[in-house]
């Protein structure tokens, strides 16, 4: 016995060097973000695309038609303003108060539809949030397009309110329903996209305008309106059959089946898988089972804590800079803004309006691919400078073009529409609205819906994009009453308002909101648990790895 002893010993001994030795630092890494996001992403590189992804894109890409609802009835009223069988059937104007109070019954409808985002998403999950808005979209549809030159604007802004209140139900529903159900590696550029297709709604709906004027009379209006129907009619029948949200089952107690979505669609049929894992330990430990998403009347989770009041203040700044940044002039107002650089003609601004949504889908589609790659920071910070910018560039060219208007001869009709004499500084003008159009879809389209959603914790979500809805509305109601009074009055000196607001909206940006990716949804509790959430945001961290791939050692790098 005392002969095999020390063998057993040295043997004990050299097994257990032999184990350090696989557990000693043998790879570094830096990383930004999480590190055990990055841990699953080099264990288990995520595919994306396999038969389960790809049934989750499309279950998405339903989700994505609640933006298109928004950019069809964006470019709708747009499109309608300068339809002349428009405004001779309602007796109507593209700018001053008629205008606006067409376009703003739309955000009336929205800002009532507060309280009700919440019940709507929270009660009986997100797909019905999304399938509730779509029936109401289709019954104000259904009063907007019956509506008769009897019943006057009234009829018609009854349908206006009403599809208001539908989409703004849609427009909190949908990404919350897209970014809960996405593979956390691919959050970002699927939930950036949903935005993006805001324009697929604008160009449809530009499309068909331009149709209609070759069509001429009222059915060249009534067209565009009843067009409106066909995406809310696609989710109210399609919404039954996509998979649920896996947080919404899981807080309500249905953790089997939430469960089997994760395995399904972000496991690739694997219960072991390391993103199954991630998820169900993260959604143990840090989602309120008990929360008050439960309780309809309950918002008292968005101002319970510092770190809340400091995601919801995220939240709404960027909900509200997404609509101040002077695009909704340009959305809304876009053939008065013409009318300024001389191109007066129906034809003339369709195609101007068509295109520029074109070009401006395509840049938001280059937008949504960056912001995993690059961050959600230096894309906002790249489109408040740029919008800051170009505005700009645009209060100069305008202000030159307006200035070569001649006068009015003595007893013309006063609303004889006179054109100016440098053309260089109306093309000018004219090219700097498709470069604002270009830099604002880069950076504040894909996240108008990403940013907002993602960084409110589960328990907030839904009453927070309601809280989020109404600041859009609010908002957008100074878009609708102020703009086409300040364009109809002062004209191009509007302009100089959106210059300096792009600027205060870049520093905010800067000193503010943090950086979001490279995290799951509730690995965001780090960031906005810290003192300073966007130091913690930008923090580089350095992860040792041992010869299994397990992180043995986390360090933070100084900047």
């Amino acid at each position: 016995m005392s002969d095999h002893a020390p063998n057993e010993i040295n043997d004990h001994t050299s097994s257990h060097v032999r184990d350090e030795q696989k557990h000693a630092e043998v790879e570094v890494k830096v990383i930004r973000g999480n590190e055990a996001f990055n841990e699953a992403m080099l264990k288990e590189p995520p595919k994306p695309f396999t038969i389960a992804t790809t049934q989750l894109y499309f279950a998405c890409f339903i989700g994505f038609f609640c933006a298109t609802m928004n950019g069809y009835d964006g470019s709708l009223i747009n499109n309608l303003l300068e339809n002349p069988w428009f405004l001779e059937f309602y007796h109507g104007e593209n700018a001053g108060i008629w205008a606006g109070i067409i376009t703003s019954m739309y955000q009336i409808g929205g800002v009532v539809s507060l309280p009700f985002i919440g019940p709507a998403a929270d009660t009986f999950g997100r797909r019905f949030g999304m399938w509730i808005a779509s029936l109401l979209i289709i019954v104000g549809t259904l009063i907007q397009g019956l509506a008769t030159r009897e019943n006057g604007t009234k009829q018609f802004m009854g349908g206006r309110f009403l599809l208001g209140f539908g989409v703004n139900i849609a427009s909190a529903a949908g990404p919350m329903y897209v970014v809960e159900v996405s593979h956390p590696a691919y959050r970002g550029i699927v939930t950036a996209i949903f935005n993006c297709f805001w324009f697929t709604g604008s160009i449809l709906a530009s499309g068909v305008a331009r149709g209609g004027l070759n069509i001429g009379g009222n059915t060249s209006w009534r067209l565009i309106v009843w067009i409106q129907l066909l995406f809310s009619c696609l989710i109210f029948i399609a919404a039954y059959f996509l998979p649920e949200s896996p947080r919404w089952l899981y807080v309500n107690n249905k953790h089997d089946q939430s469960k089997a979505m994760l395995t399904k669609y972000h496991g690739e049929g694997n219960p072991e898988s390391e993103w199954v894992k991630l998820q169900l330990n993260e959604y143990e430990e840090l989602l309120e089972m008990d929360g008050a998403d439960k309780r309809w009347w309950d918002y008292s989770a968005l101002f319970k804590n510092r770190s809340t009041c400091y995601r919801l203040f995220c939240n709404v700044s960027i909900s509200i800079f997404g609509q101040w940044a002077g695009n909704a002039v340009l959305s809304y107002f876009l053939s008065k803004v013409l009318e300024t650089v001389g191109i007066h003609s129906t034809i003339g601004q369709a195609n101007v309006i068509l295109i520029n949504n074109c070009q401006q889908f395509v840049f938001a589609l280059i937008g949504a691919n960056l912001v995993d790659r690059i961050g959600r920071r230096p894309l906002l910070l790249f489109s408040n400078i740029g919008c800051c910018l170009v505005w700009l560039a645009i209060t100069v060219s305008t202000a030159l073009y307006q200035q070569s208007i001649p006068p009015l001869p003595p007893g013309a009709d006063p609303k004889t529409k006179l054109v100016g004499t440098n053309k260089g500084a109306g093309t000018a003008s004219l090219a700097f609205i498709f470069i604002f159009g270009a830099v604002f879809s880069v950076g504040f389209t894909p996240l108008q819906a990403l940013y907002p959603v993602e960084v409110l914790s589960f328990e907030m979500r839904a009453k927070g994009m309601g809280f989020s809805g109404f600041a859009v509305a609010a908002a957008g109601l100074l878009n609708q009453f102020a703009w086409p009074v300040s364009l109809q009055k002062i004209g191009w000196k509007t302009y100089i308002i959106f210059t300096a607001w792009c600027g205060i909206q870049a520093t905010v940006v800067y000193f503010f909101i943090p950086e979001t990716k490279n995290r799951t949804l509730e690995e965001l509790d780090e960031i906005f648990n810290d003192k300073n959430p966007v130091k913690a945001s930008i923090a580089k961290k350095r992860l040792g790895f041992d010869a299994y791939g397990e992180v043995v050692n986390i360090e933070e790098v100084e900047a």
